[in-house]
């Protein structure tokens, strides 16, 4: 069963939107507090995100770009928000629909049922702007370019990509390498960062692995940074 969380603030309007696409057998979470939304919905893991604009606290624009940063999941916004800047603005972000309120069911069903048959089998892909990784293989897309990751190399990319922006710490590291945090030679995660870091260079990538002292390592845009 598919799993849409659906991001809507008007409490009607969010539970005819349930309704709908429960009784199309879909699994349906609504977000219902927007202090953290973006984190909440991703930990729903979910296949799809029905998305509004506008939204207390947070518009649908940053939640979209925030997503985008960390998963590939499909986007639909739907919103009264009927200007072609608005939409030209969310597509722009990362949306991949954009319908304008009062919808006909029938159109939004399709939607929804066009969006997950196009991302069908792309659950072992993880994204994000510039770079797309093949969890199952360990092959890293970047524009026309393409390489296949030895099996360490991978993983990292992996939980640097699955966190990107954020801090990596070498105790995840080593879980997600050895499964174990005790008695590792940081001597053989240097070597495999070493060798990755000159695989994002000279794909000439926007990204870059960036040590951050006594904390671990962070995947970076590459403008105005400096590497330790």
């Amino acid at each position: 069963m598919k799993k849409i969380v659906i991001v809507e603030d008007d409490t009607f309007m969010r539970e005819e939107l349930a309704s709908i696409l429960r009784k199309e057998k879909y699994d349906i979470y609504c977000i219902t507090c927007f202090l953290h939304t973006t984190d909440d919905i991703l930990k729903e893991s979910p296949d799809l995100v029905l998305l509004d604009i506008n939204l207390p606290g947070i518009t649908g624009f940053e939640i979209c770009k925030r997503i985008r940063q960390k998963s590939s999941v499909p986007l639909l916004v739907l919103t009264s928000r009927d200007q072609l800047r608005d939409e030209l603005h969310a597509l722009n972000l990362g949306a991949d629909e954009y319908l304008t309120k009062p919808c006909h069911k029938d159109r939004l069903l399709a939607r929804v049922s066009n969006l997950l048959r196009r991302y069908e089998g792309r659950d072992h892909f993880i994204e994000i702007p510039g770079i797309r990784l093949d969890r199952l293989t360990y092959t890293m897309y970047a524009g026309d370019q393409s390489v296949v990751l030895p099996e360490n190399q991978g993983k990292i990319m992996e939980l640097l990509l699955s966190h990107s922006g954020e801090v990596v710490t070498k105790e995840m590291l080593f879980q997600t390498l050895w499964g174990t945090t005790e008695y590792i030679d940081e001597n053989a995660l240097q070597v495999n960062m070493t060798r990755l870091k000159k695989t994002l260079g000279n794909l000439y990538l926007n990204q870059r692995i960036v040590t951050i002292r006594g904390e671990g390592y962070r995947l970076m845009s590459s403008e105005g940074m400096n590497d330790d």
